[in-house]
């Protein structure tokens, strides 16, 4: 356990030896970024905890050689770009905790490599979309939590991308109501997926839905203004 011990950065070198370490926690450190190969000595590592640190960069070369890794933890760090293939050598990863952090934009090559991945948490960043291929590189994603950013709507043929979702939590955005809600409404009516709590994603717009639970509305209320008008 390395936890509250106020480190600000870790020396090249730092784990060699180590090779059959499985977890590694450092939280409530004061890490700003991860220097490139830092952790390849640890081929066993299964967990790392890297949470509640000053973490503003990260790329492919911050995880060489964590091809076992199954548990990330980077809540509460200062990440605002995951550039593509940040993940890539993350193949066996399960679980991937990016809460409380600084993004503001997620593409689906943000997730390249997870192919195993089963839970993903971007609560409470700063992201206004996500693309219709988001999921492209994540099939196996059974829970997904993206509450507490800016989204104002989500295409619902994204998620048939996720075949085994079981749960999704999607409060907490400020969602408009209309037209572009109509695919996510016919996904939600027709998925297995637990929409998590079910009446706290409420519209926020337009006017006359807001303040409603989605699940509320119907495909006939969600409508746009027709241009022009």
């Amino acid at each position: 356990m390395l936890g509250q011990n106020r480190f600000s950065s870790i020396k090249p070198g730092a784990f060699s030896g180590l090779h059959n370490l499985s977890d590694l926690d450092m939280p409530q450190n004061a890490l700003t970024s991860l220097p490139p190969n830092v952790f390849q000595a640890l081929t066993a590592l299964r967990i790392m905890d890297l949470a509640f640190n000053k973490i503003q960069k990260i790329s492919s070369k911050s995880f060489t050689g964590l091809d076992k890794l199954y548990f990330l933890n980077l809540d509460h760090n200062s990440i605002a770009d995951i550039p593509p293939g940040t993940f890539q050598p993350l193949s066996s990863l399960q679980v991937l905790i990016l809460d409380n952090n600084l993004l503001s934009t997620i593409t689906a090559a943000s997730f390249e490599g997870l192919s195993n991945l089963q839970e993903l948490y971007v609560r409470n960043n700063g992201f206004g979309k996500l693309p219709k291929d988001i999921f492209k590189y994540t099939p196996k994603i059974t829970q997904l939590a993206l509450s507490g950013n800016k989204l104002k709507s989500m295409d619902g043929t994204s998620l048939l991308q996720l075949a085994g979702l079981r749960e999704i939590f999607l409060h907490d955005n400020p969602w408009s109501c209309d037209c572009r809600m109509k695919t996510f409404l016919h996904w939600l009516s027709q998925s297995k997926a637990n929409l998590s709590p079910i009446g706290a994603l409420r519209c926020v717009s337009p006017h006359r839905n807001k303040g409603r639970p989605l699940s509320s509305l119907t495909g006939a209320e969600l409508q746009c203004k027709a241009k022009g008008s």
